[in-house]
């Protein structure tokens, strides 16, 4: 292989997602926070490989209305912005069906 094609130099850390098993019901919320995490780090691809959901994924929509909520409280803005574009992203789903 080409040494052109090769990430020798490449010191950016990549995304890392820690999910419980998927039958934890504690695994929606932590799919939610890892396509956010995704999404702000400009890998939205990585977290929807790492958590079996699409971005806007529906199913995630009661996971991801509780960070918007924690978000604003915090005033964390850019995962509540991050946030408001799932919600957007998961209504669209839901009506396009």
């Amino acid at each position: 292989m080409s040494r052109a094609f090769v990430k020798e130099d490449d010191h950016e850390k990549e995304p890392e997602f820690r999910l419980p098993d998927p039958d934890s019901p504690y695994y929606p919320e932590a799919a939610a926070w890892a396509l956010i995490q995704g999404a702000d780090e400009g890998d939205s691809r990585r977290a929807e490989v790492a958590t079996g959901y699409r971005w806007g994924d529906p199913a995630l929509t009661d996971a991801v209305e509780g960070i918007l909520g924690e978000a604003e409280a915090d005033g964390r803005d850019r995962v509540a912005q991050l946030a408001r574009r799932y919600l957007r992203a998961a209504r669209r789903a839901a009506r396009d069906g």
